[in-house]
């Protein structure tokens, strides 16, 4: 398995000080957060598009995909949310990322069913640009759909190569799902892993790997089994706790700590 981390957990930083920080520790990518706070996104033009991808190939370090923030189950009018993935997926492909994320993102006044067909509707006429663009679409574990069975009431019916999931083993354990059922129903559509790791329910401040409650050698053991062979991404959510400690610090420490669990699973 490859191993990435997200710029969530470096909010700002500029692309060369990324790959610097990837190239000192070991990873073999980034995802990047497709956000106007940070350096790259969607409203920037060809040019620095150009730039940033000839960075990233000079540094040899792969862009793993792009974290946008459509909300594809969210009520409303289906076009602006195409609108905002065409977006993504347009900028991913001139990067050459495989990947962009998406999230569910439902309403409280939907019922499941309402907000699955919702779903399952836009990611079925994204997919089309999306195998135009070269670039598959995950739908991540995460707010109204935290689990691999919600994410599947989704994904079946659109029944797109091009469009998968994204597991973040936070949601699921949050979800009270086991990490065996996860897998067993994401597998089929399984995009990238995102790992964190977090001191309780009640407290989801990012701590360094291997030091809180989430099931990553379950998890990694798992799609070791089965031979799985993608990527596994930290996403350290320092945006949003800015006590947390400083993502830098903790790179190489959280890529061997990755590597031991690689290898005790082999």
């Amino acid at each position: 398995m490859k191993l990435a981390f997200s710029t969530l957990g470096v909010p700002g930083l500029p692309v060369a000080d990324v790959i610097r920080l990837a190239t000192a520790h070991g990873y073999h990518g980034v995802e990047l957060r497709a956000h106007p706070e940070e350096p790259v996104h969607p409203g920037i033009g060809p040019a620095e598009r150009a730039d940033v991808a000839a960075e990233f190939k000079a540094g040899a370090i792969e862009i793993l995909g792009l974290a946008g923030y459509a909300r594809v189950a969210a009520p409303g009018d289906d076009t602006a949310v195409l609108a905002e993935i065409r977006e993504l997926l347009d900028l991913a492909r001139d990067l050459g990322a495989p990947f962009i994320r998406v999230f569910p993102g439902a309403g409280t006044d939907q019922s499941p069913e309402e907000a699955d067909a919702t779903a399952a509707r836009r990611l079925g006429t994204a997919a089309e640009y999306a195998t135009e663009a070269g670039v598959r679409i995950l739908l991540e574990t995460h707010d109204s759909h935290r689990t691999g069975a919600d994410a599947i009431r989704v994904l079946g019916p659109v029944g797109h190569r091009q469009v998968g999931s994204l597991w973040d083993v936070m949601h699921t354990w949050l979800g009270g799902e086991q990490p065996s059922s996860t897998y067993a129903a994401l597998f089929p559509y399984l995009g990238y892993v995102q790992v964190k790791d977090i001191a309780s329910a009640e407290d989801t401040t990012p701590l360094p790997l291997g030091a809180g409650v989430l099931p990553l050698t379950e998890c990694v053991e798992l799609l070791s089994r089965a031979g799985w062979d993608g990527w596994l991404c930290w996403e350290y959510e320092k945006r949003w706790y800015e006590e947390a400690a400083p993502l830098a610090g903790l790179l190489g420490p959280g890529r061997e700590h990755l590597a031991r669990l690689l290898n005790e699973s082999a």
